[in-house]
């Protein structure tokens, strides 16, 4: 028998929800996995076990969309359904188990949301790859030490911290005895980032900044695992960091970081000292305050972070500068 998945629109979120793709296939390591999610979200499911089939939705007028799903959906028989999307089909296809995320009532992360589907506390993200994805992102970092990923970007300007402040972070870390000698900065994103990178790269200085911007999801996964430390907006970038297990800092402001801050024993938060409310209360009594939602975060404020995490060992360079493994 085979499972239908149904997740997320935004690579994000898909990220998040990839735990229990993990568990899923630990339960039932026969069964193949049929994923239906937004274009976007596919990007991060190419290589999971015993996939199916990807079936893309795509939004239509009068919930076209999830008829278009239960038409392909509908002829066989599934032995589990799972939906984070909070719709009507798991019960409209024949199953045997039926799955819905909750609604959130209690301020849990997502992934505890999650997870708490199964009676589980929490179900940790996981991606898949293929030997070419290490194979690229080895090519990129080739000769680099002490990589250090920023992820300047965001899928909203209102989380997007300013990209003077990054260039200004970049500069000092390279200065902290930590990321010494040579550290360089790999810059992550969809290609349509690289102008909020524009700043960084413009200051290269002999090739201290690596481009990555419009690499492959799954490519970036395996640079991620090489770097040393992620900072990143409240964006797609820092769940990918997260799920790698590289010390992850998220910066956050008008989103909940109790909701989606950066998963797992390496995933810390620096945040405005306004709440995620009262920033959004801003923006509703005048549109214009999106450019400074973020402008609450000084670059001190980063490198106290930064500096945290050094004294408590997370990040301590080996002998030869590479990134710990």
């Amino acid at each position: 028998m085979s499972i239908l998945f149904i997740t997320s629109t935004r690579i994000g979120d898909a990220i998040i929800s990839t735990g229990i793709l993990a568990w899923l296939h630990e339960q039932y390591p026969e069964d193949g996995i049929t994923i239906a999610c937004g274009g976007p979200a596919s990007k991060v499911f190419g290589e999971v076990p015993n996939l199916e089939a990807l079936h893309i939705i795509k939004k239509q007028p009068n919930h076209g969309h999830w008829w278009k799903l239960w038409r392909a959906m509908a002829p066989r028989k599934w032995r589990v359904v799972v939906d984070l999307r909070r719709s009507a089909m798991p019960w409209l296809l024949l199953a045997g188990k039926r799955y819905s995320v909750p609604k959130d009532r209690t301020g849990r992360h997502r992934v505890e949301l999650n997870a708490s589907m199964f009676g589980l506390p929490s179900l940790d993200p996981k991606i898949w790859t293929a030997p070419e994805h290490r194979e690229t992102a080895e090519k990129l970092l080739a000769g680099a030490k002490n990589p250090i990923a920023l992820a300047v970007g965001a899928n909203w300007a209102g989380k997007t911290w300013p990209a003077d402040r990054f260039a200004e972070l970049a500069d000092r870390i390279r200065q902290m005895k930590a990321f010494l000698p040579g550290a360089k900065i790999v810059l992550v994103g969809g290609p349509d980032e690289r102008e909020a990178g524009a700043t960084l790269l413009e200051k290269q200085d002999g090739g201290r900044v690596i481009d990555a911007f419009g690499l492959d999801i799954l490519s970036t996964y395996e640079l991620l695992r090489k770097c040393r430390l992620m900072v990143a907006n409240d964006s797609a970038m820092m769940h990918l960091a997260a799920a790698s297990g590289i010390p992850t800092i998220g910066l956050f402001g008008p989103t909940k970081d109790q909701h989606y801050r950066p998963w797992g024993e390496n995933g810390f938060v620096v945040r405005t000292p306004d709440s995620a409310e009262t920033l959004m209360d801003r923006l509703h009594s005048d549109n214009a305050a999106v450019s400074t939602l973020m402008d609450g975060i000084e670059v001190d404020h980063v490198l106290a972070k930064i500096g945290e995490l050094e004294a408590r060992g997370l990040y301590k360079a080996e002998a030869d500068g590479s990134a710990p493994r």
